[in-house]
């Protein structure tokens, strides 16, 4: 039996409207946070700027030999950010804060990946290579990666960098949260363990936040009341605490809730109602017949009459 063009349309519309009207129950959204994860309280107030993390987190990761030395710090004149060759930087700024003595100090930030609780990067991944895990880490699996990049547009912090400079075997490069030191040794993140002023605490996020709560409440004129991290984009693994306001110290305003919550509950309501894909047929289809039709209509009607001439 052959199908006519008209009743193939026919049969299309009934498709589409079949299953935009069939019944179908879409799933409120769920966190994905692990509940008894760990991570790093940042005492912005204790740091010196040494640059000790960057030089631990260059040898554990085994990165290339950076341009110049760690002691060097005219590096801080300028604001940086972590790229494909280096994991975690620290920035100077000068916002006039003054110290107990009356003098103009430097505050110190150290920038890596927050390793987000619902992190944006793995709900935009659509092969699996990013994933986030039970210890708190996001994790980069780099068999699995296509190099499509939808982690970096998707991070709001902007902090996934691509191998450009490598066409051949490219990765997506970013802090590993120190994961196998964490799971072989038993070992907190290298630049946990060499901070010289500990202003980096490493243990069970939940800990931390407490930890945070505490030196808030006891010393209300050292610190802004917010602990960063705790309820931005759901929370994140890196919290941090500050004399100064955190939008002078490059950090970015953000909504508390996960990024993924509003992109993941449109993907699952339109494809559990088959909306998208029955709009997109509907619409080729009448794309098709609006152009046959026009094709008709400027064909000449080569048909001879009976007794015509030749």
């Amino acid at each position: 039996m052959q199908l006519k063009r008209r009743s193939f349309f026919k049969l299309a519309a009934v498709g589409a409207v079949t299953a935009v009207t069939t019944p179908c129950t879409v799933k409120a959204w769920e966190s994905k946070a692990p509940q008894d994860s760990y991570g790093c309280l940042v005492d912005i107030s204790r740091c010196i700027g040494c640059r000790k993390c960057e030089q631990a987190c260059n040898a554990v990761n085994e990165l290339p030999t950076a341009a110049r030395s760690f002691d060097d710090l005219t590096v801080l004149d300028e604001k940086r950010r972590p790229d494909a060759t280096k994991f975690t930087v620290v920035n100077r700024y000068n916002t006039g804060r003054i110290d107990d003595k009356g003098l103009l100090v430097a505050d110190f930030v150290k920038v890596q990946c927050m390793h987000c609780q619902d992190p944006a990067c793995v709900s935009a991944c659509i092969t699996g290579a990013m994933s986030k895990h039970s210890n708190g880490a996001v994790h980069y699996d780099a068999s699995k990666c296509i190099g499509c990049r939808c982690c970096m547009v998707a991070c709001p912090f902007e902090i996934p960098a691509y191998e450009y400079h490598n066409p051949i075997t490219p990765k997506v490069m970013k802090c590993t949260f120190c994961e196998t030191l964490q799971r072989e040794q038993n070992k907190p993140p290298a630049c946990a363990t060499i901070c010289p002023t500990e202003a980096i605490t490493f243990g069970k996020r939940n800990t931390l936040l407490n930890l945070a709560k505490k030196r808030l409440h006891d010393n209300p004129g050292r610190y802004v009341k917010h602990i960063y991290g705790e309820k931005e984009v759901g929370g994140t693994s890196w919290l941090y605490l500050s004399k100064v306001p955190f939008a002078k110290l490059g950090f970015i305003k953000l909504p508390f809730n996960p990024l993924p919550r509003l992109t993941e509950t449109l993907q699952h309501s339109l494809f559990s109602y088959l909306w998208s894909p029955a709009l997109l047929f509907t619409l080729l289809g009448g794309v098709m017949y609006r152009s046959h039709k026009k094709q008709s209509a400027h064909q000449p009607d080569n048909t001879q009459q009976p007794g015509g001439a030749l």
